[in-house]
């Protein structure tokens, strides 16, 4: 009985469970105690006290859900509130740093995941609380974002729940509607698949049995198998969502509908050579801009064995920043290596400004007797800024400190290097959208002064220092460049940066990762080519999906010498001509 009593007593920690123990072990020895008369007593009272002592442990329980889920509540607003200050300073300031819209992802990531957690907390301490019934627990209601009114385009359809037919009060059934209330939620249809059957019916003469009928409809693919919108699907995900076209016809069979490979291959095929016209008029638009943005990023392609590492070019047609009335458009270009002969090729034609890096296969296209006319190098503030950034990046030092990780050498000269740049950008930032002229003339009174006083230090500081030494290769970047660099106070066009041309081929760095590497290169030019629709039809605010089904379907029949009236910024006024005339 001794050894009983002491494994009773080794679960037992609190003075309830020893009080449990106490009884558990009179129980078994009735002799310990004479004042107790019968087991039953006994019995009876060990379970009173266990369903307190379960009672106890379900508050308690219920308690900590709710201070757990107020915690996850919190961590997701603090979150909520981060994001929504990086974005706001990202509109008002303009892009702080280059890692300012990656780090607005990461924490929008987070945030995802906060609010996951913070609503199953939630809901656990729902459950908690009703485990500790009927004893009171104070609850926990998460205040959530004020839901925005459903869109008005969308399709309503009434769901009318059958009301009473009698009292619940007296059982009386002379009632009468007072009124209703609605809930509105928003529900997915799945893809719905379906077949157009076009029938072109035969006539014949009675008087010279001439057989007639009407012309067959124009089909973008061969035998027409697939209609314009499936077609403007499939290029979208593809070129735009970035899903590999396998991968699309293992989702199309899942959803019954078997398309083989080959198949939707020659599909994509047919397309990209009926919307050649359209690209050609992107193409010749881009380049009649009075200043470009160029670069270039790299791109994996199948080779013998192996996988090389080709390029796509983009050259970037944007007015906006000197408030000119010009469609932006983007035009890609894809080569096998980087050799200077590819933008040579691409810029034959041009001449005017280009904002781009230091590429040496630019520097053909800056000579002074070149032909058609001379191109101007306009070199990007942002490429100069970004070495001495690393060398001045406090907080990327504070976090390899934390990770036990070597610190690096922080400079007091790329710190200062860095706010004087930034002053810079701070000037920009409040003229952009202004005239050309409006922005020169800003320039000339604010930034003149401050590039001058730059020149003068950065020279100062470059005697001092050896040429091996990090921050004299960024100095020589700038000051080899420098009339490039300065370009910017004497032409309003001019911007201070390339982003323009980086943030086009954001999409193709993602994409990567999904698609892995381009089969061939006539695979790299099919891709350039519907990169430049694409993103061209995004930067002028144009749903990519909608304007490929439509255009797909009517470019046929319309006359070539209208097919501007397709681009997808006329065709965006096209479509909101009627809404507009409605109103």
């Amino acid at each position: 009985m001794a050894s009983d009593e002491r494994r009773i007593g080794a679960f037992c920690g609190s003075n309830l469970e020893e009080k449990l123990c106490k009884s558990v072990a009179l129980w078994f020895d009735p002799d310990m105690e004479n004042g107790l008369e019968n087991h039953s007593d006994y019995a009876a009272a060990l379970e009173a006290e266990l369903v307190v002592a379960r009672a106890e442990r379900a508050v308690a329980l219920a308690e900590l859900a709710v201070a757990k889920a107020k915690e996850a509540d919190d961590q997701a607003t603090i979150l909520r509130q981060k994001v929504h200050i990086e974005k706001l300073q990202r509109q008002l300031r303009g892009q702080k740093s280059e890692r300012t819209a990656r780090l607005i992802a990461q924490m929008e990531l987070m945030l995802e995941d906060a609010e996951a957690a913070a609503t199953e907390d939630e809901l656990a301490a729902e459950m908690a609380i009703a485990a500790a019934a009927p004893i009171a627990v104070a609850g926990f209601t998460r205040k959530r974002p004020v839901k925005k009114p459903f869109p008005d385009h969308l399709p309503r359809e009434r769901v009318v729940v059958p009301g009473p037919v009698a009292c619940s009060c007296c059982g009386s059934d002379r009632l009468r509607k007072l009124g209703e209330d609605v809930t509105e939620t928003m529900e997915s249809i799945p893809r719905s698949w379906k077949v157009i059957q076009t029938v072109r019916e035969k006539f014949t003469c009675r008087d010279c049995e001439k057989i007639s009928q009407a012309p067959a409809p124009f089909h973008v693919i061969p035998r027409g198998w697939a209609g314009p919108s499936l077609l403007a699907m499939i290029l979208y995900d593809k070129f735009g969502q970035h899903i590999p076209l396998n991968r699309q016809v293992e989702r199309f069979a899942l959803e019954g509908v078997s398309i083989s490979l080959s198949t939707a291959a020659d599909a994509i095929g047919s397309c990209c050579h009926a919307l050649d016209p359209i690209l050609r008029r992107i193409e010749a638009h881009t380049f009649a801009a009075e200043r470009i943005h160029g670069d270039d990023t790299t791109v994996p392609v199948l080779a013998a064995g192996k996988t090389d590492t080709a390029r796509i070019w983009t050259y970037v047609h944007d007015d906006a920043p000197f408030g000119g009335t010009a469609p932006p458009s983007a035009m890609f270009y894809y080569s096998r290596d980087r050799s200077g002969d590819h933008p040579q090729a691409h810029l034959a034609g041009y001449c005017g400004i280009l904002q781009a890096d230091a590429y040496g296969g630019y520097t053909k296209l800056y000579l002074p007797d070149r032909s058609p006319g001379p191109i101007y190098e306009a070199a990007c503030w942002a490429h100069a800024r970004r070495p001495f950034f690393i060398m001045a990046d406090l907080e990327a030092n504070a976090r390899r400190k934390a990770q036990g990780k070597p610190a690096a050498v922080i400079s007091p000269i790329a710190i200062e290097m860095v706010r004087r740049i930034d002053a810079l950008f701070e000037i920009e930032r409040q003229i952009n959208g202004q005239t050309a002229d409006e922005r020169k003339a800003t320039r000339q009174q604010h930034s003149k002064p401050l590039i001058a006083n730059m020149e003068r230090w950065v020279r100062e500081q470059r005697a001092k220092l050896s040429r091996d030494n990090d921050l004299a290769k960024a100095f020589d970047y700038m000051l080899n460049r420098w009339v490039s660099f300065t370009r910017f106070l004497d032409d309003g066009r001019i911007c201070l940066s390339n982003n323009a041309a980086e943030r086009s081929l954001r999409g193709i760095a993602l994409g990567r990762k999904a698609w892995l590497f381009a089969g061939s290169d006539r695979g790299g030019q099919r891709a350039a080519a519907m990169y430049s629709l694409i993103v061209t039809a995004k930067m002028n605010h144009v749903d990519p999906q909608a304007w490929l089904a439509d255009v797909l379907a009517r470019i046929a029949d319309h006359p070539a010498n209208r097919i501007d009236e397709l681009l997808p910024w006329a065709w965006k006024a096209e479509k909101a001509a009627p809404i507009a005339a409605a109103a």
